[in-house]
């Protein structure tokens, strides 16, 4: 069996969605695929070694703006009673709620969020807790769409916003490490957890070296992909 933790550090493995496939993709480049597998294949596997949290993306909801609601449901009655954390075309505290009545336990959100200046506050009000909200960073500004578009908000400007409103925790992708395998952008992750924010680090984490070090600038926990991959000892060929 995985330890899924390292000393404090929570290790969240992590299940990208698209179509009927669960799937890594390069950088968030939906014609780069890396890795293919049946959903209930891979969700197996995961589930065999026993985390504390599955975090799952579901892409086609995120490139299309619409929850899949039955794809939640689904992914729920593999994960075995682990519980999940969820993302992709929450775009509404309705789809939201639509995710965690089919069995989510948090939703994490970040287009809809950053949709207008009231969004954020009207997230928290509504789902306390059980949201998560997503800084999806390229180029230091956030990304949003299933990273297809640009906010225009830099990542001080997004921090700012979540402490004002009373965010508690973040999910934060350095995306130009995600699906590369390169070790995370420590420096981001360092920036951001001097919020006094929870954060939860994606994006290039391959192995404890890299938990360890993201636990020392004060990450709560860590989303493997490719990293949880390679432990599970998957071939990459999609």
């Amino acid at each position: 069996m995985l330890t899924c933790y390292y000393a404090a550090m929570q290790i969240i493995p992590a299940l990208d969605l698209l179509g009927d496939y669960a799937v890594r993709l390069e950088q968030g480049d939906y014609d780069r695929v890396l890795f293919r597998q049946p959903i209930e294949e891979f969700m197996g596997r995961i589930v065999a070694t026993r985390p504390e949290l599955i975090h799952i993306v579901d892409l086609e909801g995120a490139r299309d703006g619409a929850l899949r609601s039955e794809v939640v449901r689904r992914c729920v009655a593999l994960a075995d009673s682990i519980p999940l954390q969820v993302s992709g075309g929450i775009r509404s505290i309705e789809s939201a709620r639509l995710a965690l009545d089919a069995g989510a336990s948090r939703v994490i959100v970040a287009t809809a969020v950053w949709s207008e200046p009231t969004a954020l506050a009207d997230y928290v009000k509504a789902l306390g807790e059980q949201l998560v909200v997503a800084l999806d960073v390229r180029n230091g500004q956030l990304a949003v769409r299933g990273w297809l578009s640009s906010t225009g908000l830099s990542v001080d400007e997004a921090l700012e916003r979540c402490m004002v409103n009373g965010v508690t925790r973040l999910h934060v992708t350095a995306i130009e490490r995600d699906g590369t395998m390169k070790g995370p952008d420590l420096a981001l992750y360092e920036r951001v957890c001097a919020s006094g924010l929870a954060v939860v680090a994606a994006g290039g984490v391959r192995d404890d070296r890299d938990v360890v070090a993201l636990e020392r600038v004060g990450c709560e926990a860590a989303v493997m992909g490719l990293g949880y991959l390679s432990r599970l000892g998957l071939s990459l060929d999609p």
